[in-house]
């Protein structure tokens, strides 16, 4: 918002400079984004009169003029400019003044003829960009001033940027207010004194919808002259603060706008006279505005409407056909109470915005219509003369004031000061709030023009602003400061992101809302989680899998030929369970737990010489998830079993404390032809709270000892799983003594006689270790002959000759 300060000071003049003042009005809330000078810098420029004006003896285009700079003679000044005449005022720069731009004024010889000064244009000032003529001034003005002082030219113009909720102060007067409450100075309000009523004029008003409008007030006034001139020293106030001078009537609307923050609408009387009704548009009604935009009108825009034919935007803008020129004689003045929630986005759904808008949809006082509309009138009378009718004010549906009561050990205890009873009250006062305090609570009648007042938050921010910001001292806060060490075994979210991204996985982030038809076929889920209100039609349901999103993601690079794609997602996913209760992270009836999957297609290393190629397998993926399970994965069982999305001879789920955890396999067949691909992408799904605790690696003497190797060989029958029998030696290595020296088994071979698929054999590697003492033949002979014999007779192996 732009405004004068010279303006400001006639509501209320503190003695504070201007950078004071703007830094007052920052502190308080009200950020002074910018201070400018009202025109350029120059000096002994005065008030001129041209007495005498000749031709030029030697140019047609120039004139010598006897100008009187008050100074008591005469001063022949040669002037080229076309409006030059006599008996005119204009801007006289003496010998010696400097313009903007660094010009210095002295005598001349034009053509031959002296010329002591410069008769100057409004663009040779820096004051406009006229160019044509001189600057002509008003007829009283007197001879010899300072045109500084004459035209207020060493004003200030000030830029606030105001947050949303301060639509109080979207006017001089708003400001002024502040000013006063911040200082102390009496705030001086304008003249509200009803005008005349000369004649008895009226047109009927009917407010169809409550909802739209909760009050509307107008009246007639006739014999209007709107081709009178708009004073100087409003059209000086209208152009500092960012509005172009239109018309009279245009500019004393617009000009209480910004001095009262009061919206109002000057309508052609004879368009008009059949009587307004005031309601919601229908839908199809057309509307052409001020600003020559046609706008198809929504059933939820408010329309002020004659015969039942929209002519203008309630609360935004004006219809063409109803509006005012320069030959309109007779006018209806109109001053409403718009609901904000019926303004709010409607001009920036059209794609424009009016200042008429920007105020309703925050809020105007609804209080002081009345007399706003005696203030327009008045202005319109003094500077178009006319009759005033009577005022009409229709009051339907006004906002609900509710008192807002406020603490006072609460605002101490937010402000951290001890502020006095005395203190609120005085600042209460100050702000111009009706108030009564019992018990230590204030409770605060909010006046009409604060919208922002509503709960006690409120009230103690406006104690704070007032009070000064810079005066709270900045104390640290004295608290007894515990640290709050992480357990040392816990893995947070970033930690697993980085071991899949050391891995060569990508991060992706995808919509937690997916696809129905993925819920139901891909993840078995016949009654997915639906949303009231989807961004999308497709997007329906809530995922109770990561694994669906990463196959389109999958899907997405391979149609960009992309030959080799590694990605996973860090999530929660949504399924229902009726044990869950409202919480602060939980909503009732669902189950929301955070999930971490990875998908692998193409080739498993990128192309290169050194080996080659081949896709990436179902063991592959195996290996990287062993690595996110950290330690962990010496208790992790993979259990053949099926998935709807995964292959059901090439998955398995993976449990922990015989509790599945997550899944792991080729994606099934059937879902290739649904993502478009032609080989099978590898995932794992593994849910994130079983995983984020691995175990603490404590420190062990190293053994001095040498290790010994041995492999042993043994046939089994084709459905013994490796797991199986790796149970199986782990329990006899903490069971049997003799047992105890295998510090480590790996499988290394698995092989299958071709003619006979009953029975494969698995070639298994033993480390084994003694910390005291180096091991002999006989006890690796013993430790084998223990862990054959568990074999044999737990899963009927034999020796492999």
């Amino acid at each position: 918002m732009l405004f004068s300060e010279s303006w400001l000071r006639r509501f209320v003049n503190p003695k504070l400079g201007t950078e004071e003042l703007g830094h007052q009005l920052t502190m308080a809330g009200l950020e002074v984004e910018e201070i400018q000078a009202a025109a350029p810098a120059f000096e002994n420029v005065v008030v001129g009169f041209i007495a005498e004006i000749a031709p030029h003896p030697d140019a047609d285009r120039l004139r010598v003029c006897q100008v009187d700079d008050g100074s008591g003679k005469l001063l022949q000044i040669v002037c080229g400019a076309p409006n030059a005449a006599q008996g005119i005022k204009i801007p006289v720069a003496r010998v010696g003044a400097e313009l903007p731009g660094g010009m210095k004024i002295g005598p001349v010889k034009m053509r031959g003829v002296e010329s002591a000064g410069m008769l100057c244009s409004g663009r040779e000032l820096g004051l406009s960009q006229d160019h044509d003529g001189l600057l002509v001034l008003d007829a009283d003005a007197p001879v010899g001033q300072s045109l500084r002082e004459l035209l207020d030219l060493d004003d200030q113009i000030i830029e606030l940027k105001l947050t949303p909720n301060r639509a109080d102060c979207l006017s001089v007067l708003g400001v002024a207010r502040e000013v006063a409450a911040l200082t102390g100075e009496p705030l001086a309000l304008p003249d509200f004194t009803p005008v005349p009523v000369t004649i008895e004029d009226r047109i009927s008003v009917t407010v169809k919808d409550a909802d739209l409008c909760g009050r509307f007030a107008g009246r007639v006034i006739r014999g209007v002259n709107a081709r009178a001139q708009t004073p100087d020293w409003m059209k000086t106030r209208l152009e500092r603060s960012g509005q172009r001078s239109i018309s009279a009537l245009v500019d004393i609307s617009n000009y209480v706008m910004l001095e009262l923050g009061r919206p109002t609408h000057v309508f052609d009387l004879q368009h008009v006279q059949a009587g307004l009704e005031v309601r919601w548009a229908r839908k199809g009604e057309q509307l052409e505005l001020l600003s020559g935009l046609n706008v198809e009108l929504d059933t939820d825009v408010g329309v002020i409407a004659v015969n039942d034919v929209p002519q203008s935007m309630a609360g935004i803008m004006g219809g063409e056909q109803s509006a005012v020129t320069l030959d309109t004689t007779d006018v209806y003045l109109e001053g409403a109470f718009w609901w904000p929630e019926a303004i709010m986005g409607r001009a920036r759904r059209y794609k424009f915005s009016s200042d008429a808008s920007h105020r309703f949809e925050r809020g105007v006082d609804f209080d002081s219509i009345t007399q706003h509309l005696e203030r327009t009138t008045a202005l319109i009378l003094e500077i178009c003369g006319g009759q005033a009718g009577p005022m009409d004010d229709q009051v339907v549906a006004l906002p609900e004031r509710k008192p807002v009561a406020m603490r006072l050990d609460r605002c101490r205890r937010v402000l951290g000061i001890p502020l006095e009873q005395k203190q609120v009250e005085s600042i209460f006062t100050l702000l111009g709030l009706e108030f009564s305090v019992a018990d230590g609570v204030f409770t605060v009648n909010p006046p009409s023009f604060r919208f922002d007042l509503t709960i006690e938050e409120d009230l103690i921010e406006e104690v704070a602003r007032i009070y000064g910001f810079e005066n709270i001292p900045d104390l640290p806060p004295v608290a007894a400061a515990q640290m709050r060490v992480p357990a040392e075994s816990l893995r947070g979210p970033h930690a697993l992101r980085a071991v899949l991204a050391a891995q060569d996985y990508q991060e992706v982030i995808n919509f937690s809302f997916v696809q129905e038809s993925w819920e139901k076929d891909i993840n078995g889920q016949a009654d997915p989680i639906r949303l009231l209100n989807p961004i999308a039609s497709q997007l329906a349901v809530m995922r109770t899998s990561l694994i669906p999103g990463l196959l389109a993601n999958i899907e997405r690079n391979a149609n960009r030929r992309q030959s080799r794609v590694r990605v996973f997602e860090f999530g929660r996913v949504f399924m229902r369970d009726a044990s869950q209760e409202n919480g602060p992270l939980t909503v009732a009836g669902i189950h929301q737990p955070n999930r971490i999957a990875a998908a692998a297609w193409g080739p498993v290393v990128t192309e290169q010489w050194g080996q080659p190629d081949r896709p990436v397998d179902f063991f592959d993926v195996k290996r990287d998830l062993e690595t996110l399970l950290g330690q962990r994965a010496a208790q992790v069982r993979f259990e053949p079993e099926a998935h709807p999305a995964l292959h059901p001879g090439r998955s398995a789920s993976v449990k922990l404390d015989g509790k599945t955890i997550g899944w792991i396999g080729e994606i099934h067949p059937q879902w290739l032809s649904e993502f478009g691909l032609s080989q099978a992408p590898v995932v794992f799904e593994v849910d994130v709270d079983a995983i984020s605790h691995d175990e603490v690696v404590h420190a062990k003497e190293v053994s001095k000892q040498p290790v010994v190797q041995r492999d042993l060989a043994v046939w089994l029958d084709k459905d013994v799983s490796y797991q199986a029998v790796l149970d199986t030696l782990n329990q006899v290595r903490s069971t049997a003594a003799a047992a105890a020296i295998v510090k480590d088994i790996q499988l290394f071979d698995v092989w299958r006689d071709k003619n006979d698929a009953s029975e494969k054999s698995l070639a298994i590697r033993f480390w084994l270790q003694d910390s005291a003492s180096t091991l002999d033949d006989e006890r690796v002979e013993q430790c084998l002959e223990v862990l054959l014999t568990a074999l044999v007779s737990v899963h009927g192996a034999r020796a492999r000759a």
